[in-house]
């Protein structure tokens, strides 16, 4: 998977274009939705987790609104699992650079 373009409300991935919150995993994309719309906890990584990843990038909108709580980083970190979090256009770069050497997954909020 690679990332083409990210602006508000919007990314493209693989030719394909999404206006929604997405979850990317190893082979395949997926709508993401939280329990809290601007909060990341660890039941809404349920997925992202199930896919073994050696890491997960989470982008926190284009103004970084969304907050992730901090049971998040234990959680992942007792599971080996390293945690990114950075504005969208941040985790887009990163996600694009650190895929192509491990097993990423991210979770992106494509507006605020």
């Amino acid at each position: 998977m690679r990332i083409e373009s990210y602006r508000f409300g919007e990314i493209i991935i693989d030719g394909k274009r999404y206006t929604s919150d997405v979850l990317i995993l190893p082979d395949r994309v997926l709508s993401w939705w939280r329990k809290q719309g601007h909060a990341v906890t660890v039941a809404d990584l349920a997925e992202a987790v199930a896919a073994r990843p050696e890491m997960i990038i989470l982008g926190t909108g284009a103004y970084g609104v969304v907050r992730v709580a901090p049971e998040v980083e234990k959680f992942l970190a007792a599971k080996g699992i390293q945690l990114i979090v950075a504005p969208t256009g941040e985790a887009c770069q990163k996600y694009n650079v650190f895929a192509g050497k491990h097993r990423v997954v991210a979770g992106l909020h494509l507006t605020c």
